[in-house]
């Protein structure tokens, strides 16, 4: 089977080789046709040019002479090439001096100069008074220029017509060569190499967080220092690491990391850069990728976005790429194959791990697996402070409150905040950014930006501060619910209003039952109030419902959190085979009458704790709502102090 991938591959690259030079011959022909139009053009000038040098309109001699014994001349300029009169004349007589014309007549040839032989053609009698007075003839003749003596002579215009004969055609040639060049740099890497004297330089101090995955790749960049240490000890050197994450996490900022730290030559390409639509392309930019990468060993190479070509193949039903997987078997090949590949180093990047091919992730190719996560509290604080360089901050600036707001955020989404917080405190003139400053960043960044100006009846605002405030107060007695942070009845995007909570405790990546009772209980509680207090519900829970169902049906079918047990239940999958559609569903219907009994169940549980205890603690949701619709947004702060009294005791 290899045998015959490999001649396939050798076809199809001799294919790729005849269209470049069809091409090429193609491109050829164009430019000689060119060249010999522009030569055509150039001929075709000169040849009319001396025509009309030589049809010019002159009168004849006998006509001057005659206009001299009437004693109707009064200047006589003889051209600088000698080969014209260029003589003024009266129309009428000596009476109408003023009205002059000025008439070109042909040199006389022969020996002497041109008064005398107009002298000799008058005769005694009508001899010319040449001088300067008023009954005179002004005789007079113009000088040659440097460049009208250059254009008499032949061989100046024969030179002339050659250079630029010469410089088109040079001009020609150098496209042609760039043309060429490009058809035979083709199948040619695409990576970009990293200096080590490089201005914007990216360190490990420039990357906060994932202190795990840092270390894994402080080893690597060991085993470029020192190769000799770990050959000794018989340590073999990984062939490739994976950075796995999903994205925003910071993984191709840790690549850069490696190349500002490892001293050593970095190679960058994208994934989606090997392949092209000619067949056979991306295996050689591959097979040159990782030639340059062994010239200049030790050498780092990083693919960023990988699953463009290290898909699993013959996965999917007629959406085989032939020529992406023959990039994959290339990548497989230079990686682990016959020849060996010390020295060289291949990290690369995804957030599909899921789609690789096994044989791309198997010891020897990709030795390690380095899983990139999202930043909890502490690291969110971290990246903050790495974003936080070369902006003007206010003195009691505190970071700490706005990782506490940002839980789930990516290094990315951190990133995008402070800069949302930079623009937004230059747009309000503020000379540094405040604590407002960055707490609207945040919001913006979640939700939109605010609808100040956006006209809300107060009747809706009256309805907007009750489901806030149930979620609020819900999830301020509940000691397992995140702790409110901010609420606010200020529309954003298409929300009325909004509550803000925090991770108090911890990050939300291990979830016990009732944490996640207690978040469906909060998620209820702008519901439960709308149809205690206005006896029906409006649109505005809809996605609080459907964050509830969503995590009902996550505890029975992922976690086992229900009377079916340890189980968990795949996903129902669906796939359209033309007109046809065949469903997938990887348990019977008895069992899907058991999930949905035993969801319904849970968001009963959730419901009913919810609606006890807005109904117990009544007086203090109105409390709530009286300070939203007078300031339309309450802080921590002036929350706390509202229902201090029923907050459970720490």
């Amino acid at each position: 089977m290899n045998k015959k991938k490999e001649e396939k591959t050798q076809q199809d690259s001799k294919k790729v080789d005849k269209k470049l030079q069809k091409k090429k011959k193609k491109s050829i022909f164009i430019n000689i046709s060119i060249l010999v139009l522009l030569f055509g053009f150039i001929f075709a000038g000169s040849f009319f040019s001396e025509q009309n040098t030589t049809s010019k309109d002159t009168h004849s001699i006998s006509e001057l002479v005659s206009h001299l014994k009437n004693e109707q001349v009064s200047k006589v300029v003889l051209s600088a090439d000698g080969s014209e009169l260029s003589v003024d004349v009266y129309q009428n007589d000596k009476k109408n001096r003023d009205k002059i014309e000025t008439i070109i007549y042909p040199n006389i040839t022969g020996q002497g100069s041109v008064s005398e032989k107009l002298d000799s053609m008058l005769g005694e009698n009508d001899k010319i008074n040449w001088g300067n007075g008023d009954s005179q003839v002004i005789y007079d003749q113009t000088e040659k220029t440097f460049w009208a003596k250059m254009s008499e002579s032949s061989s100046i215009q024969i030179f002339i017509q050659i250079a630029i004969f010469v410089a088109i055609a040079v001009f020609l040639l150098k496209k042609l060569g760039k043309v060429n060049s490009k058809s035979m740099s083709f199948g040619n890497s695409r990576a970009k190499l990293f200096e080590d004297n490089s201005k914007d330089k990216i360190t490990f101090d420039d990357v906060a967080g994932n202190e795990e995955a840092k270390q894994e790749l402080f080893e690597v960049i060991d085993f470029l220092k020192r190769p000799e240490a770990y050959k000794k000890m018989g340590a073999k050197t990984p062939k490739g690491i994976l950075l796995v994450g999903s994205p925003g996490n910071g993984k191709t900022l840790m690549a850069k990391a490696v190349a500002g730290e490892a001293k050593a030559p970095f190679l960058y390409v994208s994934g989606s850069e090997f392949v092209e639509m000619f067949v056979g392309v991306g295996a050689g930019r591959v097979r040159d990728l990782f030639k340059q990468a062994k010239k200049k060993a030790p050498c780092v190479i990083f693919i960023d976005e990988i699953d463009a070509v290290g898909r699993s193949r013959g996965s999917g039903m007629g959406t085989g790429n032939d020529e992406r997987e023959q990039t994959l078997n290339q990548i497989l090949v230079e990686m682990d194959g016959f020849e060996p590949n010390e020295s060289v180093i291949v990290i690369a990047a995804t957030n599909r791990e899921d789609v690789l091919d096994k044989a791309l992730l198997r010891p020897g190719r990709f030795d390690r697996k380095v899983r990139v996560t999202a930043p909890d509290r502490k690291e969110r604080e971290q990246i903050l402070k790495v974003h936080t360089k070369g902006k003007k901050l206010a003195k009691n600036i505190n970071l700490g409150i706005i990782a506490k707001r940002t839980p789930g955020f990516s290094g990315a989404d951190l990133m995008n905040v402070l800069n949302e917080a930079a623009i937004l405190a230059v747009r309000e003139n503020e000379k540094v950014i405040t604590n407002n400053i960055l707490r609207e960043s945040i919001e913006k960044v979640l939700m939109g930006p605010s609808l100040k100006s956006k006209i809300v009846t107060e009747e809706d605002r009256k309805l907007t501060a009750y489901h806030e405030a149930g979620h609020a107060l819900v999830g301020a007695v509940l000691p397992e619910a995140r702790k409110v942070q901010k609420i606010s009845i200020i529309p954003r995007s298409n929300a009325g209003g909004y509550t803000f909570t925090s991770d108090e405790g911890g990050d939300t990546s291990y979830m016990r039952k009732g944490k996640m009772l207690a978040e469906i209980a909060v998620l209820y509680g702008g519901y439960i109030v709308e149809k205690l207090i206005f006896g029906e519900v409006s649109t505005g829970p809809s996605s609080d419902l459907k964050r509830a169902t969503e995590m009902a049906k996550e505890m029975v079918m992922r976690y086992g959190m229900s009377d079916l047990g340890p189980v968990t239940f795949g996903e129902n999958k669906t796939f359209q085979i033309g007109l046809e559609i065949e469903k997938n569903i990887p348990y019977s219907e008895e069992t899907i009458k058991a999930i949905d009994s035993e969801v319904n169940q849970i968001l009963e549980i959730g419901y009913k704790i919810a609606e006890k205890i807005i109904k117990k603690h009544k007086e203090y949701l109105d409390k709530i709502v009286t300070e939203l619709l007078d300031k339309e947004i309450l802080e921590l702060e002036e929350f706390e102090e509202i229902v201090k009294e029923i907050m459970p005791k720490q």
